[in-house]
């Protein structure tokens, strides 16, 4: 059931590549398909959405956007205590990422040579909401919320329809709650294409963010150069880095929890000891023999899972650092501490009370993470992503003066006398020399 097995420093080189390079084999395909689909979308517009929704989605849309109507339905309709946890659920999120605002500066960087930074929002940006075996409303809270804390006035959301053409109620519910302005019934790389250069329908976005899968990462990926993206944040991963304190039931709770989402997901147990290990393997026939998504657990596990014995926590430390988990969870007797050793994960749970399934839904802290080892170079999504700075400078008449010599030398060696004619007007009292 599980796709590596054994102790860390005895990985044959071509397993550790296989944990570390969690690009899948498939990806030239995927990059070739996905391409396609962005240049469709660029040249064909609504007509190539509409035939994309009947091949991926089967149904026949005349429209794409959602009423709001719909949605404001949805939202009254919903469950109370489904409605009650995705209230808290936007408050704590509102409440994070409103203290992620950054404050403008100024500084005199020498006397008469002021320069500060200033900062805004973009003017619109796209939310992608990944359905079809389920649906996450959650995911539309990750990303409207921070959009709306920052300012954006036009907060897209696009997520693949049902059988009845439209997301699910609770996508709806959702974008309603946290005051999304447009929906649209589009999922896949073509939902992507249309928020990155927009169609007849869908609105052109200066930013697209979102999970989804392997069609959704690569369009993100492709359309980086033209519009901003969070990060790479395709399927789910959990690094769990334990010691012999560990419960192993808990442990393979938690390995099942993310397992659940994707038959892509990648699920990696760091564990002190052959005990641990076998007591978490024996753990997990049990759970994923009970779990009623069972088939794509299993097949995750398979394909991606991994139990592993490290000689010392410093070696898991070392290992997690090199895998850079989307979600680390460490379970050790020194939770804190060990977990500041660890420099490269999308988000980090310590403790055993710290479910990595809190932060999935609740904890305030963003869901939206890279995934694939991406943690190394990109950060999970937050209020930053949805602002732009711009610096403003100011030079006074003195400091001008005592600026252009040193300007005009670093602009002559650069074979600029044009810049360096200007940085003497300064300095000679309005003649150039």
């Amino acid at each position: 059931m599980i796709a590596v097995r054994g102790r860390l420093a005895e990985l044959s080189s071509a397993q550790r590549a296989f944990l570390l390079d969690r690009r899948p084999t498939y990806e030239p395909d995927v990059r070739e398909k996905v391409t396609r689909i962005l240049l469709d979308v660029r040249s064909r517009g609504d007509d190539a959405l509409r035939d994309m929704v009947r091949r991926f989605d089967g149904v026949e849309l005349a429209e794409f956007e959602v009423p709001r109507a719909l949605w404001d339905n949805a939202l009254a309709t919903l469950d109370a205590q489904v409605r009650s946890a995705l209230e808290r659920a936007t408050h704590n999120l509102t409440t994070f990422h409103r203290a992620q605002l950054p404050a403008d500066l100024e500084v005199e960087v020498e006397p008469g040579v002021r320069v500060a930074r200033r900062s805004g929002p973009l003017t619109a940006a796209g939310v992608y909401a990944p359905g079809g075996s389920a649906s996450y409303p959650s995911s539309v809270l990750m990303g409207v919320v921070p959009a709306r804390v920052a300012g954006v006035s036009e907060v897209v959301v696009c997520s693949p329809p049902g059988p009845d053409g439209v997301p699910s109620a609770a996508v709806l519910a959702a974008a309603a709650l946290a005051n999304a302005t447009r929906v649209f019934a589009l999922g896949g790389a073509g939902a992507v294409a249309a928020l990155a250069y927009g169609t007849a329908s869908v609105p052109r976005c200066d930013a697209v963010v979102g999970p989804g899968n392997r069609w959704v990462l690569e369009a993100k990926r492709q359309v980086a150069g033209d519009v901003r993206i969070d990060s790479p944040a395709g399927p789910s991963e959990l690094l769990v880095l334990a010691d012999d304190n560990a419960d192993a039931d808990l442990i393979a709770a938690e390995l099942v929890a993310q397992a659940e989402h994707d038959p892509d997901t990648a699920i990696v147990l760091v564990g002190t000891s052959a005990t641990l290990i076998d007591a978490v393997a024996s753990a997990l026939v049990s759970r994923v023999t009970a779990a009623s998504r069972r088939e794509v657990i299993e097949a995750a596990l398979e394909a991606r899972g991994a139990l592993l014995i490290a000689n010392s926590l410093k070696d898991g430390v070392e290992f997690a650092n090199l895998y850079a988990p989307e979600h680390l969870l460490v379970l050790t007797e020194c939770a804190a501490a060990d977990g500041e050793g660890v420099r490269t994960a999308g988000t980090i749970f310590l403790g055993p009370d710290s479910s990595v399934a809190f932060g999935d839904y609740m904890t305030g802290a963003n869901h939206v993470l890279p995934t694939g080892g991406a943690s190394r170079s990109f950060s999970g999504l937050s209020t930053l992503d949805f602002l732009r700075w711009w610096t403003c400078q100011e030079v006074g008449p003195a400091a001008a003066s005592s600026l252009a010599r040193d300007t005009a030398i670093l602009a002559e060696t650069e074979g600029l006398p044009s810049h360096a004619a200007a940085a003497r007007l300064r300095g000679s009292g309005g003649e150039s020399q």
